[in-house]
């Protein structure tokens, strides 16, 4: 927590912890509509929000406003949660919903514009997945997910992909020896290299030096795709001449470009 004891003006340190059994009472009062049981159930459980948002570090958000935005899945939680008819700890139905707001939040301020559709697609199968592991103690597959939601397993992964953190180039991988490799190193774009480049300027130069019928017919051959004989038909030739000029002007520019 950046080495701090104090978040948002309260000291970690002294936060309480309450027993299931004092929570289960509590739970009931909050039922009857007593609000120092519901303040009394969210302070014992701010512990639960600063272990979720440790999860959430080092993404640049301010830890501060993690925890406030931690805190409101937590009323949530508590204000929602039922413990006769949910047969399980809070602390179980109260995770996936402090995490769940810490989610929404990092997404939507996100500078990454995500659609609403895809946005709201994404925060369903993020719920069902806690729901899930709370459940069955395991990771859902994508599959599950889908089949759990009634949507298309596509649909779940766009939805995942389009909510997924950006990755700086610049961000280390693997590092030693004081040597870091960094994103940006494993990224490599083979079609606009420096090399490319030169020979994109090389075969133009090459092309230019010949005939305007050569060219002709290596343009319908390579760049339309076209056969000898529809290339004999569009040029007025016979297929044995456009064979034969297709090879020469190969030629001319293959020693051209070894020149």
């Amino acid at each position: 927590m950046r080495g701090k004891v104090e978040i948002c003006g309260v000291n970690t340190s002294e936060l309480t912890v309450l027993k299931n059994e004092e929570m289960v009472e509590l739970l009931r009062r909050i039922r009857q509509g007593d609000q120092a049981a519901r303040e009394r159930m969210i302070e014992g459980n701010l512990r639960l929000v600063l272990s979720v948002i440790q999860r959430f570090a080092g993404r640049g958000e301010s830890m501060d406003d993690l925890f406030q935005i931690g805190c409101i899945g937590l009323m949530k939680a508590v204000d929602n949660f039922d413990c006769e008819n949910f047969h399980v700890k809070f602390s179980t139905y109260g995770v996936p919903m402090i995490a769940g707001e810490v989610r929404r939040y990092l997404r939507d301020s996100s500078a990454i514009r995500v659609s609403r559709s895809l946005r709201d697609m994404a925060y369903r199968v993020l719920q069902e997945r806690e729901r899930w592991l709370g459940e069955h103690q395991r990771e859902p597959t994508v599959e599950e997910l889908a089949q759990a939601l009634g949507v298309k397993r596509e649909d779940v992964v766009m939805a995942m992909d389009a909510i997924a953190d950006p990755v700086s180039l610049y961000e280390p991988v693997y590092s030693e020896g004081g040597d870091s490799l960094c994103v940006m190193d494993q990224v490599k774009d083979e079609r606009n290299t420096d090399e490319r480049w030169l020979e994109h300027i090389a075969l133009g130069e090459a092309m230019a030096r010949l005939s305007e019928r050569e060219r002709r017919i290596l343009d319908l051959r390579f760049f339309q795709g076209r056969t000898q004989m529809e290339v004999s038909a569009e040029v007025g030739i016979s297929q044995a001449q456009v064979s034969r000029l297709e090879k020469g002007a190969i030629r001319q520019i293959s020693a051209m470009l070894r020149d």
